[in-house]
């Protein structure tokens, strides 16, 4: 695919940013025709844990992605997606506060500390917050690149916690979609550390040119 006009990357950002609205409207449909009870709860928790681990996947399949296909646009996409995986966390968080503990802080924090697979859904939401936080050009030109890349790395520690709460919150019988999240995690990461794996191996240097000598006679 060739490289897009900026008026059909518009398009296609448009296109996505829709699409990524839809799972979020369902949710407010639903709440509309809902008497929000303990169903309710728990299904507003699972479909915006579900869609914060696609959105997060989706963004990590970004680089791949492009080294595959060579498509270097795409990488303005990771971004938004990167975004609307802090939203869905968000409205995650917020489902589990207000519907599931009426925002009651000591009850909030027993269930954190208490429950383990609470304490490492919102440890993973502590850390996607600088990610979300400094998602724009502004943080990039005040951290410079390398430290903001650091910080932004933090993504796959995110994601590795994000299927360990997926995991411990399945009940034994409905492990397949832990599993098959914790699957493409794993090929995802095992790519990244071959590509870091690559990108450290120096570059052979050809033997430098020795310089002409000018003779008065001719050597022996």
């Amino acid at each position: 695919m060739n490289q897009p006009s900026p008026s059909q990357l518009t398009l296609i950002k448009a296109a996505i940013f829709a699409l990524a609205l839809l799972p979020a409207g369902r949710l407010l449909l639903i709440t509309v025709n809902s008497d929000l009870g303990e169903d309710f709860i728990e299904l507003a928790q699972r479909w915006t844990g579900t869609w914060t681990l696609n959105f997060l996947l989706l963004t990590l399949c970004i680089s791949p992605l492009r080294a595959i296909t060579q498509w270097h646009w795409i990488l303005r996409l990771r971004r938004m997606l990167g975004l609307f995986t802090f939203a869905y966390a968000l409205l995650h968080f917020l489902s589990f506060i207000g519907l599931d503990h009426h925002f009651e802080l000591s009850e909030i924090a027993r269930a954190i500390f208490k429950r383990p697979y609470v304490t490492v859904g919102f440890a993973a939401f502590l850390i996607m917050i600088p990610l979300a936080a400094t998602s724009n050009q502004f943080a990039i030109r005040q951290l410079g690149g390398k430290r903001w890349q650091e910080i932004h790395r933090s993504i796959y520690l995110i994601a590795i916690l994000g299927c360990l709460h997926y995991f411990w919150l399945s009940k034994a019988e409905n492990l397949m979609w832990p599993v098959a999240y914790s699957v493409i995690l794993g090929l995802l990461l095992r790519w990244r550390i071959r590509e870091r794996k690559r990108k450290a191996i120096p570059v052979p240097q050809a033997p430098a040119a020795k310089p002409l000598r000018f003779y008065k006679q001719k050597p022996d």
